[in-house]
């Protein structure tokens, strides 16, 4: 399809591209042909040579990997995200708090695949912000973690669902820690309990478009306008403006 502009995404950004891009076609007429998955593992692809018009990655480093290696015209951050903590709700919730959940032994702790996904990388991050708070419960935690999904050999999420909501409710964990964005979907499900991550403990998560061709531009630039940063705020994200560097 010539009228028509390739993107890879980053799963995280799913729920918020189908009303990006229908905005976007009814004000180009052109069409996004777009396909999802973990970060690191699509980066590597346009790496290999797959042509793409425009890469929308939960980081900044794998867009600024690949400006560097000549597949990126441009990279610019365009909305932001952070960590929360869900939890199958049992009794046992109601006397502790997140950290509390995370390390309580009854309890099967799941995260993404860190490198090939930049959600396991942001929580690996946030268990060295534990470990300098609480000297070993970061190590404790690394140890626990269960890494079920974002890797190349994960099992894939099923169509429709959310990775916190399919593992604990399939019975593959019983805590898991993922994006805030997918808060609210979450706290519909009665059988799940949603803990917000405090500040300090918590890790900004950065995302970036790599403009990777002229044909890609006029998205990347839709994104980052003001009818874009609305969309993405309504699904969950906070703006570009909240999320530049300090």
């Amino acid at each position: 399809m010539t009228n028509s502009i390739k993107v890879l995404a980053a799963g995280s950004l799913r729920r918020a591209w189908q009303p990006l891009c229908e905005a976007f076609t009814e004000k180009t007429g052109t069409k996004v042909n777009a396909e999802f998955g973990p970060a690191g593992l699509l980066r590597e692809r346009i790496e290999q040579g797959e042509r793409v018009d425009l890469f929308a990655c939960a980081n900044t480093s794998h867009p600024l990997a690949l400006q560097q290696h000549g597949k990126a015209l441009s990279v610019d951050n365009f909305c932001g995200n952070s960590l929360c903590v869900t939890a199958r709700k049992v009794p046992e919730l109601e006397t502790l708090n997140w950290l509390k959940v995370l390390l309580d032994s009854r309890f099967r702790l799941a995260t993404s695949t860190p490198k090939s996904d930049p959600s396991g990388d942001y929580t690996w991050q946030m268990f060295e912000n534990i470990e300098r708070r609480h000297p070993g419960a970061g190590e404790a935690l690394r140890n626990k973690a269960l890494r079920l999904v974002g890797g190349e050999k994960s099992a894939k999420v099923p169509e429709g669902k959310l990775a916190a909501e399919w593992l604990i409710c399939s019975g593959q964990a019983d805590v898991f820690i993922g994006y805030t964005s997918y808060a609210t979907l979450l706290r519909e499900n009665d059988e799940l309990e949603v803990f917000n991550i405090p500040a300090d403990y918590n890790v900004r998560a950065i995302y970036a478009l790599a403009t990777c061709t002229e044909k890609g531009k006029p998205l990347a630039e839709f994104i980052l306008s003001e009818t874009g940063q609305h969309i993405l705020q309504n699904a969950g994200f906070c703006g570009k403006h909240s999320v530049m560097p300090e």
